[in-house]
């Protein structure tokens, strides 16, 4: 397989700077949206599957990576907004979007919310339900650390201590890569590239959006990992029962990055 260059580039929009990578290749565009904690990095692999045939966009979205980190709620209708105007930068007028866990809740909204700009949707792993007790505090009372990374050693006094931290911390091979790709060398020692304030406001302002699902005029492909818990029976069930043009799958593989755990299914 011909390897598919990736070019990266940071962007002045109107309230953040995003970095993203982006293959300039022929075809329709697909724009990949990370989950939280998460880069544009889970995505190379998609990018080598797909970047001959088509034009693949991948951010850091805002308070992750080289992005920037602004204090606001980090709601899923301001990031569907950065990816409008990411979209409008690069002359964009439709792609398909793809999701996985958060990032498949902000692509969501922005096929609800814009569906001129979308023209097929992917849900990879995310429900639509919201948390249990929404707790919604105002923003200056929101934590400086989410509830993951809240106990880390941070900063990490070498790359071998936060490899094995992170390592005993994560239940899977791929989560503690995906977590790897946001390692960063600092003066003070090894950080973590996301915003933990960020993670936490995003976590605080989650909120259930199945309203939405019956406005989604778009096809749309709803995968999920069986065993896992990203997804409940129940959720998937009424998810599907609510998009008006839905496929759904499941992919054997328990692991939450169903863009990686099992290739074979997922690509097929």
């Amino acid at each position: 397989m011909k390897k598919t260059k990736i070019h990266r580039n940071i962007v002045k929009l109107k309230n953040v700077e995003l970095f993203y990578f982006d293959t300039r290749t022929e075809g329709p565009a697909i724009l990949c949206l990370h989950g939280r904690w998460g880069r544009a990095e889970t995505w190379v692999d998609f990018i080598e599957h797909y970047g001959q045939h088509y034009r693949i966009i991948a951010p850091d979205q805002r308070g992750h990576g080289l992005s920037s980190k602004p204090i606001s709620k980090y709601t899923a209708e301001e990031m569907a907004e950065d990816m409008i105007e990411l979209l409008d930068f690069l002359k964009i007028d439709s792609v398909i979007a793809v999701g996985h866990s958060m990032g498949g809740r902000v692509a969501g909204y922005l096929a609800a919310l814009y569906p001129k700009y979308v023209k097929a949707l992917a849900i990879l792993d995310r429900s639509a339900s919201g948390p249990a007790n929404p707790n919604t505090p105002p923003l200056d009372q929101i934590p400086t650390t989410d509830p993951l990374t809240k106990d880390w050693p941070l900063p990490f006094s070498s790359l071998t201590e936060a490899q094995d931290f992170i390592r005993q911390a994560m239940d899977s091979s791929l989560s503690y890569q995906y977590f790897i790709n946001s390692l960063t060398e600092t003066a003070e020692g090894y950080q973590m590239m996301f915003s933990s304030q960020a993670m936490a406001a995003s976590i605080a302002y989650d909120e259930d959006w199945f309203h939405l699902l019956p406005s989604l005029k778009c096809p749309v492909l709803l995968i999920r990992a069986k065993g896992n818990d990203a997804v409940s029976d129940e959720d998937f069930v009424k998810m599907q029962s609510l998009i008006p043009n839905c496929l759904a799958r499941e992919v054997s593989h328990p692991d939450h990055n169903v863009h990686l755990g099992n290739k074979e299914v997922f690509y097929g």
